[in-house]
């Protein structure tokens, strides 16, 4: 399944993804969706209101997630081509709810930074509460997965180092723009697939996401051990090479410039970025 939030006049609704649009699941949102027990079998229901797919705004495919979970770096040829040693644990930092944005939606670059880079993420959405799990607790807690774009600001992520002032500025961080569900991803919970982004048509990041070194459900049980993970979260599984900040001379993103972000089997985010 394919599922996703959209935006509309009396607010917004869970739908999922069909041959003739988005059907409306009668929830208001893909989180509020995920917190019921059943909620796979609501999402296969027939019988809602169908909208048509052309023209939908969008929504963060979860709007309010009670956490945004990040790993840092995480792809491992990207790791080894730097000359460094492949990490014993995850690097996890956090995002708020605030910075998200939908698909289509206008990223704000704050007057504050100078220096605002790009992430291409694979992102896994909880579908189910769980702690301490083990390996098939934390597979069956995955709800499926999503695509972020997890827009950084450089200059303020490195004024100290914890990087969270930089990684969380409001307005900045595409989720979307569904949800797909394992059984359709070549991988299932250890989805192997095609990531890219792209600057005004420039490709500056390629990976195939099977080359975390913590996958999915690792990432799920390392997680879980820390705190309790419910419906509706989100764990960005970390960004491969390519990044503005890397290049000679290091580039950013100015206003105007279109940030594409796909995933073969998910979906594509295209968001301009604009001064505040």
């Amino acid at each position: 399944m394919k599922l996703a939030t959209i935006r509309t006049p009396l607010g917004t609704r869970a739908v999922r993804a069909t041959d003739q649009g988005y059907l409306d699941l009668g929830f208001r949102d893909v989180g509020a969706l995920l917190a019921q027990e059943d909620w796979a079998s609501l999402a296969a229901e027939d019988g809602g209101t169908t909208c048509p797919a052309d023209g939908v705004d969008l929504a963060p495919v979860v709007p309010g997630p009670g956490k945004v979970l990040c790993v840092g770096l995480n792809y491992r040829n990207h790791i080894l081509e730097m000359g460094r040693d492949l990490p014993e644990h995850p690097t996890l930092f956090a995002k708020f709810a605030d910075a998200l944005i939908g698909a289509r939606d206008d990223i704000d670059l704050a007057p504050e930074s100078d220096c605002v880079d790009w992430e291409a993420e694979l992102a896994v959405v909880i579908g189910r509460t769980v702690r301490r799990a083990d390996e098939q607790e934390a597979a069956d807690a995955i709800a499926g997965f999503t695509v972020m774009n997890d827009v950084t600001m450089r200059d303020w992520q490195f004024r100290t180092k914890e990087w969270l002032q930089g990684k969380t500025f409001e307005g900045t961080t595409p989720l979307g723009p569904v949800l797909v569900t394992p059984d359709e991803l070549e991988g299932g919970v250890a989805p192997a697939l095609t990531m890219t982004c792209s600057v005004d048509g420039d490709v500056v990041q390629k990976a195939d996401t099977s080359d975390l070194v913590f996958g999915p459900v690792d990432l799920v049980r390392y997680a879980s051990t820390i705190m309790t993970l419910r419906p509706g979260d989100v764990i960005a599984t970390g960004t491969p090479g390519g990044v503005g900040h890397a290049r000679k001379p290091a580039r950013y993103l100015a206003d105007g410039d279109t940030l594409v972000t796909e995933i073969d089997g998910i979906g594509r985010l295209k968001n301009v970025a604009r001064a505040s």
